[in-house]
């Protein structure tokens, strides 16, 4: 999309909300999951996307403890867990809503011990 144009079949295709900007953790991954096909090397991924290899290997690791990116050094991938990933999505994309309707500081008043601290 660095050109400024994209596919009218890509388009027509995309969810509404897919051309939103994402943060560099959800661009890993949505970049892993549209390659489930290959493995990656953490420099290969941060060329692709732009980033900066030390940023790519940190959120790498981060993905890999929550279990939604295999790694077998030096590569990564995403995980083969696919309702492991679905689940994943769904819950950031409720962090996301809750966090635009209410607010960092709103949010932290309504955590409960129970509710899982998503980051």
């Amino acid at each position: 999309m660095s050109s400024g144009t994209i596919d009218i079949d890509e388009f027509e295709d995309a969810d509404t909300d897919e051309f939103e900007e994402r943060n560099d953790t959800e661009r890993i991954v949505l970049f892993l999951d549209k390659h489930d096909d290959r493995a990656w090397k953490a420099a290969t991924i941060a060329e692709r996307l732009g980033l900066e290899t030390d940023a790519v290997s940190a959120i790498l690791s981060r993905l890999k403890e929550r279990g939604l990116v295999r790694h077998k050094r030096p590569y990564w991938a995403i995980t083969d867990d696919k309702e492991r990933l679905q689940s994943a999505y769904r819950l950031h994309r409720q962090h996301k809503t809750a966090d635009e309707q209410y607010g960092d500081e709103r949010l932290a008043e309504l955590q409960t011990d129970e509710m899982e601290d998503v980051q």
